[in-house]
């Protein structure tokens, strides 16, 4: 007999869905580091042709750091239960199986590594992202 309230009882598929979140986390990371190193490479650059052009890596740079800032706090909201962060994380996490789906050709191994990583992090946040919201 169950309680008006009670929750349903965490799986293990509750870890998976804390490794989404760690993942978030650190690639937002990752981003918000590539953002700051595009900034720092906006210059003249040479090309292997002789050509020289003046590349300014500022859009870059800002779409990096947005996008990490973007992963960094739904990485946190998922920690935290939020349930924004679980549809945001699956859109993301969409868009990423969709673009290495349309690189595979150019990058096989490492798009069919995130293209599964993509969709178990689908898979265990709509399946089972209901067990790390708050209570």
């Amino acid at each position: 007999m169950t309680t008006h309230g009670a929750g349903r009882a965490r799986t293990g598929w509750v870890g998976w869905a804390y490794f989404a979140a760690a993942v978030l986390l650190v690639v937002g990371i990752i981003q918000i580091v590539n953002g700051v190193i595009a900034f720092a490479h906006s210059g003249t650059v040479l090309t292997p042709t002789g050509t020289v052009v003046h590349v300014s890596y500022g859009t870059i740079g800002w779409s990096y750091l947005i996008m990490g800032a973007v992963l960094v706090a739904t990485g946190a909201g998922l920690f935290s239960g939020r349930t924004w962060a679980r549809v945001v994380a699956v859109v993301l996490a969409a868009i990423s199986l969709l673009a290495n789906i349309a690189f595979f050709a150019m990058y096989p191994l490492w798009s069919a590594v995130v293209i599964v990583l993509n969709a178990a992090v689908i898979y265990a946040l709509v399946a089972h992202g209901k067990e790390i919201s708050r209570r």
